[in-house]
């Protein structure tokens, strides 16, 4: 076992817990949405300081994981831009492609999976919803409260699953 699979993990949302969607909005305020666009725009999201200084103090004593509602084929895009933030390193569990399922239930499930090995130190996540659940199923949650709540992005997670 190595010294880092021995450390709690923390684990960190992206979108408005890390990065900054704010300026991609527009593209789930037109009917119908335009998903391709929303997600084609996230290389340019700016960071959030607050998320940034916790994921930077959290990785001191855990191994960082993040846990996204984006879908898999975001990936080379969402690791581009951890790296140009200097963020940790961590594994990044992403929904897949064809996953609709609301936030809340793909990520308590990840987060189940992972607990099954690990301590599991806390959850911080700007979703309510995936607060509220995954306090309820025992985990430690942090809400990220520094990013501007849109509804437009809420409803589009709970009912189209996307993000």
């Amino acid at each position: 076992m190595t010294e880092s699979s021995k450390r709690p993990l923390a684990v960190f949302d992206l979108d408005n817990t890390l990065a900054d969607t704010a300026h991609r909005q527009r593209f789930l305020e037109r009917r119908p949405r335009d998903w391709d666009a929303f997600f084609a725009a996230a290389p340019r999201d700016a960071p959030l300081a607050e998320g940034i200084a916790l994921v930077r103090e959290s990785a001191r004593e855990c191994e960082v994981v993040y846990l996204t509602g984006r879908p898999e084929r975001c990936r080379r895009d969402t690791l581009d831009w951890l790296a140009a933030q200097g963020l940790p390193e961590g594994k990044v569990h992403m929904r897949g492609n064809a996953d609709r399922r609301p936030a809340r239930y793909t990520k308590l499930e990840i987060l189940r999976r992972l607990a099954r090995t690990r301590e599991i130190r806390v959850l911080v996540d700007d979703d309510e919803l995936v607060c509220e659940d995954a306090r309820r199923a025992g985990f430690t949650v942090v809400r990220a409260r520094w990013a501007a709540p849109s509804g437009e992005l809420r409803a589009a997670q709970e009912r189209e699953g996307r993000t």
